[in-house]
């Protein structure tokens, strides 16, 4: 496995994607202070699945964002991808190249991925505990934080060296194997607690058990009774309501002859209103005919009347000697012709002479050239006009005569249809009071139907009742050998066998046992408690299990503890000699008390003048100490050294820790600030012993170190705050140089 690359988008200086490939053993990331180098390491734990905003330099989950400033823009989600070479499948996944990646948005929400796939951070902490990978711990080393495990207790001594192991994952199996061993104690004691609850009540149900005993030969008898009644019943109510069916069909059959007649009746004698106000519509259409024709006849004589009064007034005009001399103007001949016509209409034919020979005699001069012709003309055209209005007289009294037989046609007609609505009203009144005797006849044979239903609904609840009372058995009465009666003396009897039944029924309700629930609550609270005890079993046996598995696990922690200490030890020692020129230095588990003040609940508050110091419980527990002997010099404890001595032991121990169980990568971030040049050759001879188990990430000032790099990446900052990358590869470069 090997790490490949990282990729950041948004985060923190990066506000634009930066891709750093780590295709080198070694990889050093410099820059000046303030450009962003720590952002790297920083990236690595957040990705990594680190919690706490503290240990990256934030309060909000926001402040990991690129905020802008300077020119820079303001982005909403930060991103980082960190991509391995999973060929030896050293992660637990069926991947040859693996990504994980995480988001964060600005209302703090988180994303975690695996190969672009959303999965939860316990999913990401699983994994990566798999190959000793976490967010904290001896993978990333920050600036002062190599000598938190000089200053840390022993137990913190402890879990670091545990992680350094890859035990982290075991402690992550134990837990939860502690935590369903809890929930496996809880539920043991809700089941022994359920049990408890239903103990007296299946006590009871027991007791009601054995009373419903006693109820079966009660029941057995009413099941006796209760098939000869159902039997007998049905018989007769079968055969009544067949008796009833046929009758009633018989009556549906009378009253449906009795309907078509009534229907044939009222279709073929009876007319129609329709038939009727046809008929009538027909009368008052004749007659509206025979007035407008006798309208347009006199209309037509009056039009013959004006052109007769015309054509004698153009005759008379033609035969006149005297001839006009007077000039008239054209108002006074327009009142003349008013006149002429009003005389016209009313037959004045003197007064209409006088006018004309008045007229002739004022008409101008002018007028004495029309000639004779037109006056032929003007006559004939009139006495044509005459002729046509005599010919259409002529055919509106032949039409006047069709019409007035007509109206004695209709009339004829609607005396007759008059007369056959009253003969088919006398037989329709005949078959009406036939209807009202089947109707009444219904009416019976209703009231006897109705009787018969209540029977029914009595014997469907009766039939009900012998269920609930006896069993599903009593619907198979019709199998039962009894024969079944409609007589009167089989009425007495049914009816003396039902108040038997009725007794029975009271007595059994007077028991207060319900059979069928009481037996099914019985079967259900007996099984439910079958299975708590099960559940117990099961339980008890899950616990044993998780005692079992938690056991081993811790077996395998301290033999694996044991073993890797060891390993642990003989590197520190190396290390150590190589960073002091000699010396010796250990770790060792060391058990000691730990005293914990009792809680509350156990103890008596202090009051009054009695007080009283709380009780103190002890408990032990388990860590690693450091021991060394410093060659030249006569110091033995962790205390006695110096800043720089303290600085080398800590790197030593670390390197021991990394080289037991490899993690893929290490990263140091200014771990080696505060060595002087003599004591950074050294560091930088480790550096290249490691880098042959581990790929090693450096952020650093020292030139020493750099040395040690085969990649170098720049981070530069301008003045947007926006950290920049700059990389080299130094074999290129010295090859280019020379």
């Amino acid at each position: 496995m090997r790490l490949k690359e990282l990729t950041l988008t948004g985060f923190k200086s990066f506000n634009k994607k930066t891709v750093l490939t780590f295709d080198a053993p070694i990889t050093s990331v410099v820059g000046p202070n303030g450009s962003g180098k720590s952002n790297i390491a920083e990236a690595f734990r957040w990705v990594l699945g680190e919690q706490s905003l503290k240990s990256l330099r934030g309060k909000r989950g926001e402040d990991l964002i690129f905020n802008g400033g300077g020119g820079g823009q303001k982005v909403n989600w930060a991103s980082v991808l960190l991509t391995f070479d999973n060929q030896d499948h050293k992660f637990n996944v069926d991947f040859p190249e693996l990504t994980i990646g995480r988001e964060v948005h600005r209302d703090g929400t988180n994303v975690y991925t695996i190969n672009g796939s959303e999965v939860r951070l316990r999913d990401v902490v699983e994994l990566l505990a798999g190959a000793t990978l976490g967010a904290s711990g001896h993978t990333i080393i920050r600036q002062g934080e190599a000598d938190r495990i000089l200053n840390a207790d022993i137990a913190s001594r402890r879990e670091m060296v545990e992680d350094a192991l890859g035990l982290r994952l075991y402690q992550w199996k134990i837990s939860e194997s502690e935590k369903k061993l809890t929930k496996t104690e809880e539920n043991i004691k809700q089941v022994e607690s359920l049990r408890r609850e239903i103990a007296p009540h299946l006590k009871f149900l027991r007791r009601e058990v054995e009373k419903i005993k006693k109820t079966d030969e009660l029941r057995a008898e009413l099941k006796r009774l209760y098939l000869v009644y159902l039997k007998i019943e049905s018989g007769y109510l079968k055969n009544t309501r067949a008796s009833l069916n046929s009758e009633k069909h018989q009556l549906d059959s009378d009253k449906k002859t009795l309907e078509i007649k009534l229907g044939a009746l009222k279709h073929e004698a009876n007319p129609s209103e329709e038939k009727l106000k046809n008929l009538r519509g027909a009368l008052i259409q004749t007659a509206n005919g025979l007035r407008d024709g006798r309208e347009k006849c006199s209309d037509l004589e009056r039009q013959i009347g004006r052109l007769e009064g015309i054509i004698q007034f153009k005759s008379e005009i033609k035969t006149s000697a005297v001839l006009p001399t007077e000039n008239l103007s054209r108002d006074q001949v327009q009142t003349l012709t008013e006149e002429i016509e009003q005389l016209v209409e009313g037959g004045f034919w003197q007064k209409i002479r006088e006018l004309i020979k008045d007229f002739w005699q004022k008409i101008d001069q002018r007028e004495r050239a029309v000639g004779a012709d037109n006056h032929e003309e003007e006559l004939h055209k009139f006495k044509t006009e005459q002729s046509d209005l005599e010919n259409k007289i002529k055919l509106i009294k032949n039409q006047e005569a069709d019409w007035l037989k007509k109206e004695g046609e209709i009339n004829l007609a609607l005396e007759q249809t008059l007369a056959l609505a009253r003969e088919a009203d006398r037989e329709s009144y005949e078959l009406l009071a036939r209807r009202r005797e089947e109707d009444a006849k219904l009416a019976l044979w209703q009231s006897r139907d109705d009787k018969l239903k209540i029977e029914e609904l009595a014997f469907e609840r009766e039939l009900k009742e012998g269920e609930v009372l006896v069993d599903k058995e009593i619907l198979n009465y019709r199998e039962a050998p009894i024969s079944s009666g409609t007589n009167e003396e089989s009425r007495d009897e049914q009816t003396a066998r039902l108040r038997v039944i009725e007794k029975l029924k009271i007595r059994l309700e007077d028991m207060g046992v319900d059979s069928g629930g009481v037996l099914t609550e019985h079967k259900q609270v007996e099984a439910r408690d079958e299975f708590l005890a099960k559940e117990l079993t099961d339980l008890a046996a899950s616990r044993v299990s998780l005692e079992t598995v938690i056991a081993e696990l811790r077996a395998r922690i301290d033999e694996e503890f044991t073993e890797g200490l060891q390993k642990i030890n003989l590197n520190f020692q190396k290390f150590f000699t190589l960073m002091f020129g000699g010396g010796e230095a250990s770790l060792k588990v060391l058990t000691e008390p730990k005293r914990v003040r009792a809680s509350s609940a156990e103890t008596d508050e202090p009051t009054g003048d009695n007080l009283m110091i709380p009780d103190e419980e002890v408990e032990m527990r388990s860590g690693i100490e450091i021991k060394i002997n410093l060659p030249k010099k006569r110091i033995r404890a962790l205390e006695m050294l110096s800043g720089g001595e303290r600085a080398l032991t800590s790197i030593a121990l670390l390197f021991a820790m990394s080289q037991v169980n490899p993690p893929p990568f290490l990263i140091l971030d200014e771990t080696d600030a505060a060595l002087d040049e003599a004591n950074s050759c050294k560091y930088g001879d480790m550096v290249e012993s490691l880098a042959k188990h581990s790929q090693l990430i450096l952020i650093t000032h020292n030139r020493e170190t750099m040395s040690r790099a085969q990649v170098i990446y720049g981070i530069t900052m301008g003045a947007d705050g926006i950290s920049r990358l700059l990389s080299i590869k130094l074999d290129d470069a010295t090859a280019f140089a020379k």
